[in-house]
């Protein structure tokens, strides 16, 4: 995954709160499948995570004047598609969305094989994996989505789940403590 340019986003940001709607386009393009993919992995359904990505750029677009340094306006976005996604989830009371094989196909993006059997092992081993990170309990279960699934660093984790970047080390080794062991049975 490539490392955003965080002077260009600054300055599209700076562009964007002057109404500049190319600039914001740019935004668009420049953040749009991380906070797709992001969706994708939280609420687990290619249609409400697309709803997701819409309300959490509509939201960014009308709160842009309020951030303070347009150089984390990546994780400034993470915590809007964070809470959007936490949102529906809550809405509709229900966050255990059952997982099908297209979903974790896209979210771990399993390499092919010319063998059936492999496929099919690697699907049934994706799918346990991924049942096992939506075990985890929720705090453990953000970081570790976060930072394998979205490749994002620790100090933007933390910004998005509000918390220390102290803690969000405890919950990344606590949560792949926790997968080590499930896989394992």
């Amino acid at each position: 995954m490539r490392e955003p340019d965080y002077e260009q986003i600054g300055q599209l940001v700076l562009l964007s709160q002057q109404n500049n709607s190319d600039a914001f386009a740019t935004l668009y393009a420049l953040t749009y499948n991380k906070v797709y993919n992001y969706a994708c992995h939280y609420l687990r359904d290619t249609y409400l995570a697309q709803d997701a990505v819409q309300e959490t750029f509509i939201r960014a677009l009308k709160n842009i004047h309020s951030i303070n340094e347009p150089k984390l306006f990546v994780s400034w976005l993470n915590k809007i598609a964070f809470n959007v996604c936490f949102d529906m989830v809550q809405k509709s009371g229900n966050d255990a969305t059952p997982t099908d094989d297209e979903i974790i196909s896209q979210i771990l993006d399993p390499k092919e094989s010319s063998n059936p059997e492999v496929n099919t092992q690697m699907k049934h081993e994706y799918k346990r994996l991924h049942e096992a990170i939506d075990a985890l309990p929720f705090k453990e279960q953000q970081a570790v989505k976060m930072k394998f699934f979205n490749g994002m660093k620790l100090e933007d984790i933390a910004k998005t789940l509000g918390t220390s970047r102290s803690s969000v080390k405890r919950y990344i080794s606590q949560g792949e403590e926790m997968l080590r062991r499930s896989m394992k049975d």
